[in-house]
């Protein structure tokens, strides 16, 4: 029998926390329920978790820092943040800690559960790709293990930012279309989503640039090229 997807879930209201995992243990999940930030970090540090659904406003510990020390301990966990708060600024907040996705207040379950499965289609899709290694100038990524590395150093990225630059990688010297990308990592490509990926797109840049060889650049109403003497792949 395959082993139920264990979700963590951090919500302070009570009754909005009950009846999420109630729900989602009806859809086959073995959801864990916490009311406070520091409850739930106890928690993950114990126990194994497929994804966390984290309430953004809590006390203790709110989602945002909650979010940061789980980021801390392992850079793969897709996280999903509940907001009340729709601004610009805070869910922005949330894709630069390293947020998958985000749903606002009042949401709708059968909603919930959609995100939740194409995050972890995602998740799945992501360690059944062809292409395991690229070389990119100086830098070698193993895109199953989501490390960056040269010869003198390692980085983990997180699971968007390996998206990402995997689909950079797989085009090359090649434009890749700002929608596209949106599309097959986001899954829609609304305005909050966009900003995303721009935040994204600037952390990238960051971690290459060790290597004036490499650039990232905008293509201005279309989308992202990575420039690049080579990449070399590896396939299994």
């Amino acid at each position: 029998m395959e082993e139920k997807l264990r979700i963590l879930l951090c919500e302070d209201d009570e009754n909005l926390g009950t009846l999420t995992r109630e729900y989602l243990e009806d859809k086959g999940f073995k959801a864990e329920l916490y009311a406070d930030g520091e409850a739930g970090y106890k928690a993950f540090l114990k126990g194994k978790y497929d994804i966390c659904l984290l309430d953004v406003m809590m006390p203790k510990k709110d989602g945002y820092q909650l979010a940061q020390e789980i980021r801390a301990v392992n850079s793969d966990v897709p996280i999903i943040f509940l907001t009340a708060k729709a601004l610009k600024e805070d869910i922005l907040e949330g894709f630069k800690i390293g947020a998958d996705d985000y749903i606002t207040k009042p949401f709708s379950m059968e909603e919930l559960v959609m995100r939740i499965e194409a995050i972890l289609r995602r998740v799945k899709g992501k360690k059944g790709k062809e292409v395991t290694v690229y070389k990119i100038g100086k830098f070698t990524f193993d895109t199953q293990r989501q490390v960056l590395f040269t010869d003198d150093r390692s980085e983990n990225l997180t699971t968007k930012e390996s998206e990402l630059l995997s689909l950079l990688c797989a085009h090359l010297n090649e434009i890749l279309e700002r929608n596209f990308a949106l599309k097959t990592i986001w899954i829609d490509d609304n305005y909050f989503n966009a900003r995303s990926m721009d935040v994204y797109i600037t952390k990238l840049r960051k971690k290459l640039k060790e290597d004036p060889s490499i650039e990232i650049i905008n293509i201005h109403g279309k989308g992202y090229k990575l420039i690049a003497p080579e990449v070399d792949t590896e396939e299994k």
